[in-house]
């Protein structure tokens, strides 16, 4: 790793105190700042005023003691381990305050392997909720940290069930399915025997078990699981009084017809689903008479409402997004924009922001440009009725000029080759109480595709016109796969006998080739899995790396302002970039565009859109496996289809075949021999009976548990296994390990990994 650059004396610049807080190995503060750079008496004085300054611009956060880069984390601060995935350890900054709409930074944590010399025993392995001392660096496009000591636990509440054992006792049954253990319960309050509550530590000690802060009511009723999953992440669910109070009167403005182009007589439908809780864009194409097509995506005209820096975009800031369960949703904005003003409803004049686009013969867009406009939806439809009208030869002619569009954008995406990997998408049917009628996946028709194109098509366009202004963007980025990645993907690769030569450019179109050349359907959801886990994870930021899923070199969202913060910044953006301003009344921002904070600096507001994403994704997940889980808990020992979607040392995970819900098949179950846990090939392999189990691997299993508070599913093989090697008449093996012979007699499930034991 390279030095950085000694300073040199007299005041620095701004720049220059973010380049050595950056590279300082020691946490930087005011007096080590000043002794870097030579600074004395009068000069100290000017250096206090320009950290205030940094600090009020936001380009830097802490004190006196140590500064960090905002957005960034100080060299040796307390972290709080929050997630432990796939033996990954993930942990946030214990105390985190630069801003309530920028949440904390995720650091991975590398434990130190091995004993440490010396006499010092290592740190114990790390648990959900410990916090560490560390050490921290930015590592790519992220940061890892090296615990240096483990410190006492602080309060922090956790969500559960109340449990009383037989002696009277209270108990509470964590409803994160990766808790163990239920917690006793010193004070239970008002909580009664299986409500669902929110409990913080009782005293310092573990023993001193938890008290009951709030009742939040029964943990099984219709409804209940989305809410447990808004608890447990903290997503922002109630509105600030100040917030709703702007955003009725946004909600008053008047659309001014002289100052938008008037596209009202346009035949302009939406397509969405039929339970769709708002409309935020809506499609129109005619023949251009040359074998093109003259297009237009007309997106709800959120930045006419929200304007920026008021206490409405402050509370749309922090939740990011929408989080969107099968029997809520909590929106971005509230109800009187998201699902009123600014939804494109059918037969109402709505403010919209238009994209039109002009596409060639070969589906290509050659020219695109960006108004305010006025429209008047034609018609709301939904996706199985637009497709049922194609399929039947019913369709009107706008219905059928948006396909034969469509067609045309089809081809310029087969020319492209993006990569094509099946994803279903799990639907949880409700009835009006809430109980669950239906899962099933979720139908993939050319109805989604058709929609899907021409969003992206807008997409393109409005990164390229920002760029054309050279103004601010916020990019959708979807790195290429990092070479740590691909090398595991060679290896899994190469237990198939294929190969994948790391010289040379890899594209989505490889993968595409891959898997077609893939005739055997079973090896092809193999080799799909393995695939899958090598991408990157999508994020927003300032600097465009590309969207290597789509293979676009650039992209940004702005097809859904009302349900992401992301699409809001790239209409204020146009807005600036185009001269698209209007101005509201007084009580309102005079302003639409960009805020002079987020025109200086976008990386700031990304990341955290960015963390709000995740966190919505992870939230919605939960909430659909609990709801699977309750479905499925009347079906305990029925068997299922199942494929196998990861494979570890302590078991496999298998997800049912059309219905989704991941479970656990623990190593324990299969047998009294050994399974050999084979990292590169991901797979389990009995020593003796050859028993393999591998990810993508079709095969039945016994539904063993299901549990609805957690979501958590447990399958068995539907005969139980192997049978024990005692059983199959002979003797158990001796094997040389070492300087002694070992039996293979052990408790059920010993793993040995490939090379090594754990």
């Amino acid at each position: 790793m390279a030095r950085a650059p000694k300073p040199q004396p007299g005041l620095p610049s701004k720049q220059q105190v973010l380049d050595f807080i950056q590279s300082s190995p020691t946490p930087a503060g005011k007096r080590e700042i000043a002794k870097a750079f030579g600074l004395k008496g009068q000069e100290k004085i000017a250096l206090k005023a320009l950290l205030r300054d940094m600090a009020e611009e936001g380009l830097i956060d802490g004190n006196r003691t140590a500064f960090h880069r905002m957005g960034g984390v100080p060299k040796v601060t307390v972290l709080r381990v929050m997630a432990i995935d796939e033996g990954e350890i993930l942990a946030i900054p214990d105390s985190w305050q630069p801003d309530d709409a920028t949440p904390p930074p995720r650091l991975r944590i590398i434990e130190a392997r091995g004993r440490t010399k010396g006499p010092k025993a290592p740190m114990a392995a790390l648990k959900v909720g410990d916090r560490v001392l560390a050490r921290t660096e930015e590592a790519g496009s992220g940061w890892i940290a090296h615990p240096m000591k483990r410190l006492p636990a602080a309060a922090e509440s956790t969500l559960g069930v109340i449990e009383f054992d037989r002696t009277g006792k209270a108990w509470l049954a964590p409803v994160d399915k990766r808790a163990r253990n239920s917690l006793p319960v010193a004070d239970a309050g008002e909580a009664e025997e299986g409500q669902l509550v929110l409990a913080e530590p009782a005293g310092k000690s573990p023993r001193s078990g938890v008290k009951v802060t709030a009742v939040l009511g029964d943990p099984l009723a219709p409804r209940a699981f989305s809410l447990i999953a808004i608890h447990k992440h903290g997503i922002p669910f109630h509105w600030p009084e100040e917030a709703v109070a702007e955003a009725e009167r946004a909600a008053k403005l008047p659309l001014s017809e002289e100052k938008r182009e008037d596209l009202r007589h346009l035949p302009i439908v939406a397509i969405d689903p039929a339970d769709a809780r708002d409309h935020d864009d809506a499609i129109w194409a005619e023949p251009d008479g040359e074998g093109g097509f003259r297009a237009l995506v007309a997106i709800a005209d959120v930045s006419f409402y929200v304007r920026p820096g008021g206490p409405l975009d402050r509370e749309a800031r922090k939740r990011g997004n929408s989080v969107y369960f099968p029997d809520r949703v909590v929106p971005m904005l509230p109800e009187v924009l998201s699902a009123d003003v600014c939804s494109l409803r059918s037969g109402e004049d709505r403010a919209a922001m238009a994209c039109h686009l002009v596409i060639d013969a070969k589906g290509r867009v050659t020219d695109w440009r960006f108004t305010r406009a006025l429209v008047r939806i034609h018609e709301v439809i939904a996706y199985e009725e637009a497709q049922a009208r194609i399929d039947e030869e019913r369709a009107e002619p706008h219905l059928q000029s948006l396909w034969a569009c469509w067609r045309l954008l089809e081809k310029a995406r087969h020319a492209r080759d993006p990569l094509e990997l099946d994803l279903p998408e799990r639907r949880v049917k409700l009835d009006d109480l809430g109980r669950i009628t239906e899962i099933a996946i979720r139908e993939r028709l050319d109805a989604h595709r058709v929609v899907e194109d021409f969003m992206i098509a807008a997409n393109v366009a409005a990164a390229k016109a920002l760029e054309a202004k050279v103004a601010p963007v916020v990019y959708r980025i979807h790195e290429p796969p990092n070479r740590e990645k691909l090398v595991a993907l060679k290896d899994y690769l190469a237990t198939f006998d294929r190969k994948l030569a790391l010289g040379q450019v890899i594209t989505p179109g490889l993968f595409n080739r891959m898997l077609k050349d893939v005739a055997d359907e079973a090896e092809k959801a193999l080799i799909m899995e393995a695939v899958l886990r090598s991408q990157t994870q999508a994020y927003y930021g300032p600097r465009n790396a590309g969207h290597f899923g789509l293979a676009l070199g650039s992209y940004a969202h702005f097809t859904s302002p009302i349900r992401r913060y992301s699409d809001l910044l790239v209409h204020r953006a146009l807005v600036d970039a185009y001269g698209l301003e209007q101005p509201a009344p007084s009580g309102l921002s005079p302003t639409s565009g960009l805020s002079d904070r987020d025109r200086a600096d976008l990386t700031r507001v990304s990341e955290a859109i960015s963390q709000a994403e995740r966190r919505a994704m992870e939230a919605e997940r939960e909430t659909i496996d609990r709801y699977v889980a309750a479905w499925l808990a009347s079906r305990v020992g029925e068997v299922f289809a199942t494929r196998i979607t990861g494979v570890r040392s302590f078991g496999f995970f298998a997800t049912i075949i059309g219905l989704g819900g991941d479970g656990l098949v623990p190593v324990s179950t299969l047998g009294w021999e050994r399974f050999a846990f084979d990292e590169k090939a991901q797979a389990l392999e009995g020593e003796d009976s050859g028993d393999r189990y591998a990810v993508g691997q079709i095969l039945d299993l016994r539904l063993a548990e299901a549990n609805p508070l957690t979501g958590a599913l447990k399958f068995e093989l539907p005969d139980g296994g192997s049978a024990p090697i005692e059983q199959r008449g002979r003797p158990l093996p001796l094997k040389k390990k070492g300087n002694h012979l070992a039996g293979r007699r052990g408790r059920p499930g010993n793993i040995r990994h490939q090379g090594r034991r754990r």
